[in-house]
């Protein structure tokens, strides 16, 4: 078998066993000093490019994700994940933008208080994981994204997140986003 070959089925298993998108660097690793990473996910996205599974880059790693037009038919056969609750999305959302961000923070961006049954559901999601403690009286936790955060959106990186400015209505476009109501 060709060495070329050898290194597209490695980079293969390597996507299908791990869990997690797998770094260029992790694959790098793997293929040794033969291969050429880059190369090689460019020859499997081509391999795999109009089929059910496609190589994709996401959360700063390379994983196989159902092609987009076939997730429609797939979510009638497969469970869908359990959906958050509001205010766990607007505090996901709060720390996505703000990150890292302590609960009074994110209570103050939403204008509401934060439960911990809202927090609890996003950790047991894995989106979300403890950033260190603010050096401020009482050392509150900050709270920060995940790579899963990542992952479940398709996200690349952080710096794909849409804007907040883009996200607001014209007629709201002078308005907080993520912020109490207008007294």
């Amino acid at each position: 078998m060709p060495p070329e070959e050898q290194a597209l089925r490695l980079a293969e298993a390597l996507l299908f066993a791990s869990d997690r998108p797998v770094a260029t660097a992790r694959l790098a690793a793997a293929l040794g000093e033969e291969g050429d990473a880059a190369a090689v996910l460019s020859a499997l996205r081509d391999r795999y490019a109009g089929r059910g599974v496609e190589v994709v880059e996401v959360a700063g790693g390379w994983a196989f994700r159902t092609a987009p037009d076939l997730a429609p038919a797939l979510t009638r056969v497969i469970e869908v994940p359990k959906r958050l609750p509001r205010a766990a999305m607007e505090a996901l959302a709060a720390i996505a933008w703000r990150q890292p961000v302590t609960r009074a923070e994110i209570e103050d961006l939403r204008g509401a208080s934060l439960s911990q049954n809202s927090l609890d559901a996003l950790l047991e999601a894995g989106l979300i994981a403890p950033r260190g403690r603010k050096e401020s009286p009482g050392r509150p936790v900050l709270w920060g994204t995940t790579p899963r955060f990542l992952e479940q959106f398709g996200l690349r990186s952080l710096a794909e997140l849409p804007r907040q400015e883009d996200l607001l209505a014209p007629e709201n476009a002078g308005s907080a986003p993520l912020g109490p109501p207008p007294a």
